[in-house]
């Protein structure tokens, strides 16, 4: 094992207790540690955005580590380099002396390097007889071989965060560019809805987009778009089985009055009969229209479900069912009025309808009589979550203002 020390030079530069304790744990580097001095740097060029480090203070780690003769770095070496600072900015593309001096101190703050410092504060080697080295002063490499394996970790951490970050972008690209022919294709045929509104949301939703820049962020902004474009492909399905719908009754009147019987009373038992297996395939589709979003998406806009969920928490839809049942009694909706939710938006979105409420509790007079009426929309198929989630969702828990 190396032997070390650890200097505190009082009346020169500041020491603290990371500082010290970086130093501690260089001293005690595991016998016969060696790595390649090249991969370390690379683990550290990979790694600078968590170490803080810049540009500059690279190019003079990787002049400092030049100065070292060997390939790798053992414990068994010598890991002081002593360049004077001319020769460090030689070898770091000409740096000035001040900018010098800042990166180096970059560098000791990373826990990267310490210095070793001499009693008169110079930085040289003393060699024995035989040439030796029996004392370098300048700085020491070992923090590097001490946390070569931390180093490795945090590069691929960084590539992990980089390789997330490209998928999030890819899907960002891909949805906004599926929203934007979904819009300019309904407007160009004159599909009805109010697509200028639409439209005013995309545009307000690409230019959140263009201020993001951290993944949460832009993994906000995705989450958006998703719903957007989930409410899109809705009013357009909705539109499309409506006009399915139409012609299927009409289709179906025609036959009616085409059917050659002999009696008026075996007509009428048997028209009503048609008309009312025609309501239920007609609200059938408008039911299934209304899309489940997904389940994070749900508890990031509605997280005051979550403490009504089993041990204060909703891990699966059968959870937020449970909990729309407990929350539904709690806001005074009565069982009828829950159960014909279910039955016109099905039971996930009945749910997802009552965390909803339940965030904008405060602002609703009668949540059974909101709950009757957006289930009386869903039934006429003019009902959608997307933009009570996406309201929500941009919220961001503020008080949310009651449209019911």
């Amino acid at each position: 094992m190396q032997s070390g020390h650890v200097t505190t030079p009082f009346g020169r530069r500041p020491m603290t207790l990371a500082l010290v304790k970086g130093q501690f744990e260089s001293a005690n580097i595991k016998s016969g540690k060696a790595a390649d001095k090249w991969k370390i740097y690379r683990d550290a060029c990979d790694a600078r955005s968590l170490l803080g480090l810049r540009d500059r203070a690279l190019a003079v780690l990787n002049a400092l580590l030049s100065f070292h003769p060997e390939t790798e770095l053992s414990d068994d070496s010598n890991l002081v380099v002593f360049p004077s600072n001319a020769q460090l900015s030689a070898r770091a593309n000409g740096i000035a002396g001040t900018t010098l001096r800042e990166n180096l101190a970059l560098l000791v703050t990373a826990g990267l390097i310490h210095r070793n410092d001499s009693p008169n504060g110079k930085r040289y080697a003393r060699k024995g007889r035989d040439g030796t080295i029996e004392a370098a002063y300048g700085f020491s490499l070992a923090p590097l071989l001490a946390r070569s394996e931390e180093l490795a970790l945090l590069a691929q951490q960084v590539a992990e965060d980089r390789r997330r970050l490209k998928i999030v972008k890819e899907r960002i690209s891909i949805c906004r560019r599926d929203i934007r022919k979904l819009i300019s294709a309904a407007m160009e045929e004159g599909a009805s809805g109010d697509w200028g509104m639409v439209e005013g949301h995309f545009v307000a939703a690409v230019g959140r987009l263009a201020k993001a820049k951290t993944e949460p962020e832009l993994t906000d902004c995705l989450e958006e778009l998703t719903l957007l474009h989930a409410e899109v492909v809705n009013l357009l399905e909705l539109q499309l089985i409506s006009q399915k719908s139409d012609t299927n009754g009409a289709e179906c009147r025609h036959h009616i009055q085409s059917s050659n019987t002999e009696s008026t009373n075996e007509l009428e038992p048997s028209s009503r009969q048609e008309q009312g297996g025609l309501a239920v395939q007609t609200s059938a589709p408008l039911r299934e229209a209304i899309k489940a979003f997904p389940l994070g998406m749900v508890l990031r806009a509605c997280p005051e479900i979550s403490m009504y969920g089993p041990g204060g928490a909703i891990s699966s839809w059968r959870e937020l069912m449970t909990a729309a049942v407990v929350v539904r009694s709690m806001l005074g909706v009565s069982p009828s009025a829950y159960q014909e939710a279910c039955e016109a938006m099905g039971p996930e979105n009945a749910a997802v309808a009552v965390a909803c409420i339940l965030e904008r509790a405060g602002h609703i007079n009668s949540a059974g009589g909101y709950l009757r009426d957006l289930t009386r929309k869903a039934a006429r198929g003019e009902f959608s979550l997307g933009p009570m989630l996406m309201a929500l969702l941009r919220l961001n828990g503020k008080p949310v203002q009651s449209t019911g």
